[in-house]
């Protein structure tokens, strides 16, 4: 029950700072800006290849997972997704 409350609040903060860094504004609520943290957080696992989910706080994990979640939203606004 911890890891997914973990996940969402770390998704939350995620989803928080890719919308900060990213140019201009987006606009999305409070539970998009979770989906796009946590989805952002999967792409980098996805890209970085790693078979397994580690513990704990990783510096380069956290910016690959922002990076991902900017990229979510630069193909939602150039593909058309809503």
């Amino acid at each position: 029950m911890f890891n997914l409350i973990g996940a969402v609040i770390s998704g939350f903060f995620i989803g928080v700072l890719a919308r900060f860094f990213y140019p201009g504004v987006v606009e999305v609520g409070a539970f998009k800006t979770i989906l796009l943290g946590l989805a952002g957080s999967l792409l980098a696992g996805l890209v970085a290849g790693r078979g397994s989910f580690g513990e704990g706080f990783n510096r380069g994990g956290c910016l690959a997972s922002i990076l991902g979640a900017m990229l979510l939203i630069f193909l939602g606004r150039h593909l058309g997704w809503h």
